[in-house]
């Protein structure tokens, strides 16, 4: 016989931390929740953490509620898992968190004082480099030690090239970053040309390291401005499919020539009307 859910009078995460055990007990848990490893999980992880990040993306305060629950129920299942192996429990996880927050914000809960932003988030930096110090096993710990592998590409070479900054591994200005983004572009075109499509694979990735370069230093999220192009191609190609369909057409049944000019009217109706302004006047010609 089916026993109970855990009682909905408990504090809600102590409820979540029984309904984990429960879906992870091997007797009569849940046989897909048995059978889940650290590697099964880690990919629901990520795709809730980026599942957050549209929630917030869209504004919607409801839809972010629920996918921050789904985001602590990867935590309660990575911590359940360790639990079983003696390694760790929730507890600790919250523990190593809030022990970390208080170390590393002595101007809050300490007597350190920071002159600017600036100064603070130096200050964050030297705290978390003196932690990697102090992480690392014998040898000595390279600055790029513990930037995890499996973050997105951009993010990772962002985080990599801030490390590196600290130091003065850096280009000096934004006008440098961008120099070395159109060298890299021409030895990419080379490649191209040339037909070496696996130079040009390598070739590609300094150009987008060079990009996350550039992101960084004008202080821009790479992955929020692509997220951001991404959906602008999305409203726009679904115009012209929408078009299309008005003209009892679909794209394969379309020419380039075609959805290029609707194309053009999606990028129109985004812009407005056009000004009455003459462009000697302040108005936008373009």
């Amino acid at each position: 016989m089916p026993r109970p859910a855990p009682s909905a009078d408990l504090a809600p995460i102590d409820r979540l931390l029984a309904i984990m055990a429960r879906l992870r007990d091997p007797a009569d848990g849940c046989p897909w929740d048995q059978e889940q490893t650290f590697e099964t999980i880690a990919p629901y992880t990520v795709e809730e953490a980026y599942e957050v990040a549209d929630a917030v993306e869209g504004g919607n305060l409801s839809d972010l509620k629920e996918e921050l629950g789904d985001l602590l129920l990867q935590v309660v299942f990575h911590a359940r898992r360790a639990e079983e192996q003696g390694a760790f429990a929730f507890d600790d996880v919250a523990r190593a968190i809030n022990d970390k927050m208080v170390r590393r914000h002595p101007h809050v809960f300490a007597e350190a004082t920071y002159g600017s932003l600036a100064d603070q988030k130096q200050g964050w930096e030297a705290l978390k480099a003196a932690e990697r110090v102090g992480k690392a096993a014998g040898g000595a710990a390279s600055l790029l030690d513990n930037v995890p592998v499996g973050l997105p590409g951009l993010t990772r070479a962002v985080k990599l090239s801030k490390r590196a900054a600290t130091v003065g591994f850096v280009w000096p200005t934004v006008q440098d970053v961008v120099a070395k983004l159109h060298e890299e572009v021409g030895e990419l075109i080379a490649e191209v040309e040339a037909g070496d499509l696996e130079k040009a694979r390598h070739e590609l990735g300094d150009v987008l390291f060079v990009v996350a370069n550039l992101a960084r230093t004008l202080d821009i999220d790479p992955e929020d401005a692509i997220r951001y192009t991404n959906a602008k191609f999305v409203r726009r190609f679904q115009y012209v499919e929408q078009r299309l369909a008005a003209r009892g057409k679909s794209p394969d049944q379309s020419d380039l020539a075609e959805m290029d000019a609707l194309w053009d009217e999606a990028k129109a109706a985004e812009r407005g009307p056009p000004s009455t302004a003459h462009p000697s006047e302040g108005g936008d010609p373009s």
